[in-house]
């Protein structure tokens, strides 16, 4: 009689056993393969395998780098389209447009200006760094205070010396320097209303136009003549320059400080360079301009490049010349934007504002004249320029790695 296979643990049936002993009986009694480590191979599929060790692996590697490359919460990129259409977003947002400037038609403050000399060879208004407008009435010298808007006077020249024919703010916007019509400079503190001194024996007639170079003072006269005065000397009279052969109206410094641009009633332009000016060769000159056909007063240089120079009469200019109608007064670049704002008197009296380089007019204001209705108008044309961040200091202050004591 078979007593069938020996199982070494079937004594252990009907006792009571520990919990190994349950555990190995349930594996005897079971079907499954007791071999954990040795693999059936008949039920093995190779080529499957092979693919899951070598190009598995690869796609695993790329859906992980796709997934790095596209971090847009797993979408698509957006197709590209020939025709954008309102309905279509773009990743980056376009730059929003500058809003375009309004250019007012009418000035924002009106003063009474009596007693304004009609005479257009002669330069009676000035703003200093300061904030202070300096203005000629006759023989009276005003100053308006733009900050608290108050006006106070400086100074009335007698009769047998004025009127004043000019007016000079010095860089420092607390010193002003008046032009008198017998050919004297007076220098007056306009912090205490005290005159420093007198300059004479520059010019024998009347002094219509002046120019600040640091220290040097320009005079330009109804002689012809070209005069620099240093103030800080008794002798000011330092250099001179001949070459217009009537009066100068308009006397303008290079933000270099090395050279001078003049303009006259004899229709010329001189480009002077300060250190080609001597006693022994008085008439050293780098530019001669020809280009106007009537006295040339309004005198500019660029702000944004250092060679460029715009001149007004009644031609153009060295680069472009426009014919504006009238006859030019004066110029100013605008040092925020590529822009040039002209004045201009009989007989159309305006203000015109030009786009450089193209010089296309951007707008024309119609105004009054200063001397016809004796009024002084202010004008907001540049508007507010837009505030720059801080540069960083490159260059540290002398002594800042020393301790200090507050």
């Amino acid at each position: 009689m078979d007593a069938g296979p020996l199982n070494p643990f079937s004594k252990l049936r009907g006792r009571s056993r520990c919990p190994l002993q349950e555990l190995i009986l349930r594996r005897i009694n079971s079907k499954e393969n007791l071999d954990r480590f040795i693999p059936n191979r008949s039920a093995m599929d190779y080529d499957y395998a092979h693919y899951m060790l070598t190009e598995g692996r690869k796609i695993k590697e790329n859906q992980t780098l796709r997934t790095r490359i596209l971090a847009f919460k797993n979408k698509l990129p957006t197709p590209v389209e020939l025709f954008p259409s309102d309905h279509t977003t773009s990743v980056h947002p376009a730059k929003p447009l500058k809003p375009r400037r309004h250019i007012p038609q009418s000035s924002e403050r009106t003063l009474d200006a009596p007693d304004l000399m009609d005479d257009f060879y002669l330069n009676l208004l000035d703003w200093g760094s300061s904030n202070v407008l300096a203005i000629a009435l006759g023989n009276t010298v005003y100053l308006w205070d733009a900050s608290y808007s108050s006006t106070s006077e400086l100074v009335t020249i007698d009769d047998d010396n004025g009127p004043v024919t000019s007016v000079s703010w010095a860089p420092d916007g607390r010193h002003i320097a008046i032009g008198l019509n017998n050919s004297e400079v007076q220098l007056w503190d306009s912090a205490s209303n005290r005159q420093l001194r007198t300059l004479r024996g520059c010019h024998r007639s009347r002094l219509g136009s002046m120019a600040w170079n640091s220290h040097i003072l320009t005079t330009g006269g109804m002689d012809g003549m070209i005069v620099n005065n240093d103030v800080r000397i008794r002798s000011h009279v330092v250099k001179t320059y001949r070459g217009h052969r009537q009066e100068v109206c308009g006397l303008k410094w290079s933000a270099s400080g090395q050279q001078l641009a003049s303009g006259g009633n004899d229709n010329l332009v001189h480009i002077w360079d300060m250190s080609k000016a001597s006693s022994n060769s008085p008439t050293q000159r780098i530019h001669r301009l020809e280009d106007h056909t009537s006295a040339v007063k309004a005198l500019a240089w660029c702000p944004f490049q250092s060679n460029l120079l715009a001149s007004g009469g009644g031609g153009g200019a060295c680069l472009n010349s426009v014919d504006t109608g009238s006859q030019v007064c004066a110029l100013l670049w605008n040092k925020n934007e590529r822009e040039l704002l002209s004045s201009h008197g009989f007989t159309q009296n305006q203000l015109i504002l030009w786009k450089y380089p193209s010089m296309v007019k951007m707008a024309e204001i119609m105004v009054a004249s200063a001397a016809g209705d004796e009024t002084l108008r202010f004008w907001n044309v540049f508007g507010v320029p837009e505030v720059a961040k801080p540069a960083l200091k490159v260059h540290q202050e002398p002594f800042s790695h020393l301790n200090r004591i507050r």
